[in-house]
């Protein structure tokens, strides 16, 4: 391996994944954190997870690397792969080096995880959906979460639709295409991710908007600390010639909305994914809450079929399409997706059923990312890396069940 191939950046990462390129994982953190954030590609990754310290016990030597030597030698030659690439991660890329070095004198072809996953866990990408005289749209993503957040410009001016607590990447866009942000939007009170919007907006003055069904967290039922603008049920968010309708959704929260571009575009938020679609239990109200999810899918899925989907999350990197976007028209999920083909399927009773049948197990920090996003609590950086870590769960567990099998 070339000296300029030990380190991997988070992008050449995501270029290997992105094409399915063989890979082994060798992550060295607790076992704990191990568990909760993987790595994650097209497919399940092969890997082995020993966290560092035992290494360095196991192999007993003064010296980090030739510890690491000893304890590969020991240990685990059994099962580390010599035909494939071995990524050794760790939680900043630190100790990861010392183990890809020990490799490499081992003979395996190894590298290490530059900013380990803590950089993984906050690389974007941006890319464009359509870009025309009238219309850009752009997609910016937060591959390791699977957390998905758009610009929406025409003209001079712009809308920012979930934006994702980093506020980087749609300040640099509006900056590289000279527009000015004049609406941020929350399709809904994020539980999986720590909202950027409000400070979006206060950053750029513009107005931020959310339903107010969202405003006050669905558990502790305490208004919010945080100022907005409400979204309405036919509202509509302008930006240069573009007009967004704005449609209320409820069923994943009270105050979800969809945001239509004529029959070109629907930005779905947590409702309608690529594979599958929205949990209703994340307010603790799934009893009630997914009736309400049954009509609001029925309303979206009688929409014209070529209207392209723009969902709010992924499962999986195999949901994107060849440009490597997350987005297909309506009428083709309809045939794909399993949520939707089962309220194709299903009456009204029997598709309650099959919503409460299909619950993820809850995640205990959601409900604090919830105050958080209502201004309740504030968290410094690392409380906030702590809240999210690990890919966001707001789908049904079908969407998640193909990776999780493979993984076992």
């Amino acid at each position: 391996m070339a000296a300029q191939d030990t380190v991997w950046t988070p992008g050449r990462l995501l270029e290997r994944l992105e094409r399915a390129e063989p890979l082994f994982v060798f992550d060295v953190r607790n076992r704990d954190e191990a568990e909760r954030f993987r790595l994650e590609g097209r497919t399940a990754l092969p890997g082995v997870n020993l966290p560092y310290f035992e290494m360095l016990e196991l192999g007993g030597r003064d010296d980090m690397v030739d510890s690491v030597v000893a304890c590969v030698e020991r240990e685990l030659e059994a099962e580390l792969p010599r035909d494939l690439p071995v990524l050794a991660v760790c939680a900043k890329g630190e100790t990861s080096e010392f183990v890809a070095e020990g490799l490499r004198r081992l003979g395996y072809e190894s590298a290490s995880l530059a900013g380990g996953m803590r950089a993984w866990g906050t690389h974007y990408v941006t890319r464009p959906v359509v870009d025309e005289p009238a219309l850009a749209i752009h997609q910016v993503m937060r591959i390791a979460r699977g957390c998905l957040s758009y610009v929406v410009s025409s003209g001079r001016e712009a809308l920012v639709i979930d934006p994702l607590r980093h506020l980087e990447p749609y300040l640099e866009l509006a900056r590289a295409r000279g527009v000015r942000i004049a609406g941020v939007i929350d399709t809904h009170a994020h539980a999986d991710h720590i909202s950027g919007g409000p400070a979006l907006a206060a950053r750029t003055g513009a107005p931020y908007y959310l339903h107010p069904y969202d405003g006050i967290h669905p558990v502790d039922m305490v208004p919010p600390r945080i100022p907005y603008e409400p979204l309405r049920e036919g509202q509509v968010l302008r930006a240069g010639k573009v007009e967004l309708a704005v449609l209320h959704v409820p069923g994943h929260t009270l105050g979800l909305v969809a945001l239509r571009l004529d029959d070109r575009f629907l930005l779905t938020g947590d409702s309608i994914f690529i594979r599958s679609i929205a949990r209703p239990d994340l307010g603790g109200k799934a009893d009630v809450w997914a009736p309400l999810h049954t009509r609001s899918l029925r309303r979206l899925a009688a929409l014209p079929e070529k209207i392209v989907v723009l969902p709010g999350h992924f499962s999986s990197l195999a949901e994107a399409n060849e440009r490597g976007l997350f987005a297909a028209p309506l009428g083709q999920l309809a045939r794909r997706n399993d949520g939707l083909a089962a309220l194709r399927r299903e009456d009204d009773a029997g598709f309650v059923r099959y919503l409460l049948a299909s619950l993820p197990a809850p995640v205990a920090e959601y409900m604090d990312i919830k105050r958080v996003n209502a201004g309740l609590l504030s968290p410094d950086e690392d409380d906030a890396f702590a809240l999210e870590l690990g890919k966001n769960v707001c789908a049904l567990s079908q969407a998640y069940a193909t990776t999780a099998g493979e993984a076992s």
